[in-house]
């Protein structure tokens, strides 16, 4: 699920993340209204995703596990799936997110270290990281060009030296419709990447902030990852447009 990376998280009433994970939780009813800014709105399948059991994760997610070694950073860990599934391998896995309430759960469900940080806050305090994974979606967190290269070329210093990200995003470009098109075509005018999208998630009362979300093709992550010290090694790809890319150290 799309999120803004913001400290304005610790607010409860613009956590909307964490309130539809956390009530989803504790139990109770939850739903995810999404709004871009171009006045469309749309309902998320929701919460339960966010606890599915690996068993039901999609194939290319499983088979993404594979590449994961070594101390693991988790990146928008949600309600933890991935990182209860990393820790039940045996890994040393951080887990952070920008949602104190999703923290919150993921501690309550055993995650054994999960901390309130966003993707911006990614620093040597975490110390020395094996893998960098940002499942679900993830790559989306890097919100937009600049920033996205400026935080590639930090987990690059903060990464040893064989290490690796894997990330996960949506093709912007497959099944796209009428809307997506115009869509695309209103961010080209405005010097935006198509798939970058201006949106604010809702859940009961709760509602963030507007914020960037990035969705692109892999030919643009590959473009967008070079000259930061990566490299696409394989592409792990779904039947419909989410594909996980793992990414390398480039050789110098």
């Amino acid at each position: 699920m799309p999120r803004p990376d913001t400290n304005v998280y610790g607010r409860p009433d613009t956590d909307a993340y964490g309130r539809l994970v956390h009530d989803h939780w504790q139990g109770l009813p939850s739903a995810e209204v999404i709004e871009r800014d171009d006045g469309w709105f749309g309902v998320s399948t929701g919460a339960p995703a966010y606890f599915a059991p690996f068993e039901e994760w999609p194939a290319h997610q499983r088979r993404a596990m594979r590449y994961v070694r070594g101390r693991v950073l988790d990146v928008g860990a949600g309600a933890g799936r991935v990182a209860l599934h990393l820790q039940a391998r045996g890994h040393e896995v951080v887990a952070i997110d920008s949602s104190p309430l999703a923290i919150a759960t993921c501690r309550r469900r055993g995650v054994r270290d999960a901390r309130v940080v966003p993707i911006t806050g990614v620093s040597r305090r975490l110390g020395e990281l094996d893998t960098i994974i940002m499942l679900g979606n993830n790559f989306g967190l890097f919100g937009g060009l600049p920033r996205a290269r400026r935080l590639l070329a930090r987990f690059h210093v903060l990464t040893s030296p064989h290490g690796r990200i894997v990330a996960e995003t949506r093709d912007p470009y497959r099944g796209r419709n009428a809307d997506q098109r115009r869509y695309h075509e209103r961010n080209r005018k405005r010097g935006r990447l198509p798939g970058q999208i201006r949106m604010r998630v809702r859940s009961g009362r709760a509602c963030t902030p507007w914020f960037d979300y990035l969705l692109v093709s892999p030919r643009e992550m590959r473009a967008i990852v070079s000259g930061t010290g990566w490299q696409i090694a394989r592409l792990i790809r779904s039947a419909g447009p989410m594909y996980v890319a793992v990414l390398e150290k480039a050789e110098c």
